[in-house]
């Protein structure tokens, strides 16, 4: 059985919809998710196939150098400000979407925590996840 997510910003202007199984799904704590969450990490599940993500909408971009030295464009939406996915210029075809931005968020299952070396103390999660102090291979 093939798998349905479907999410979207705060004010309705982005929406989308993945279909398949996840590749990964984590927390990550690098600075980029600290900043851009405003809190400790974000939550991504991720999707090896770009056509297996739709997004509806026009979402803006940015792109960043990330924690591991690649290049990053994370979308969001230009109105409400919104973090939906990010991609990856070196992995073109891996969308990752922001599990808080799930119509279920309870469909986020995580399998790890990643670049747990920028972490805090203060940032708790659960101690049964894999940690990895960056990102696996």
């Amino acid at each position: 059985m093939t798998r349905h997510f479907t999410g979207g910003c705060a004010c309705g202007a982005i929406r989308y919809e993945a279909s398949g199984e996840p590749i990964f799904q984590n927390h990550c704590q690098c600075l980029d998710c600290q900043k851009r969450s405003g809190t400790g990490h974000c939550s991504y599940v991720t999707f090896g196939r770009r056509a297996d993500v739709k997004i509806t909408g026009e979402p803006s971009t940015w792109r960043m150098i990330a924690d591991s030295g690649n290049e990053k464009a994370q979308a969001f939406c230009p109105t409400c400000g919104t973090p939906v996915c990010v991609t990856f210029v070196a992995m073109p075809e891996v969308t990752a979407i922001q599990a808080t931005s799930l119509d279920d968020p309870g469909q986020f299952d995580p399998q790890a925590v990643t670049y747990t070396v920028r972490g805090h103390v203060w940032d708790t999660i659960d101690p049964a996840l894999q940690p990895f102090e960056r990102m696996p291979g």
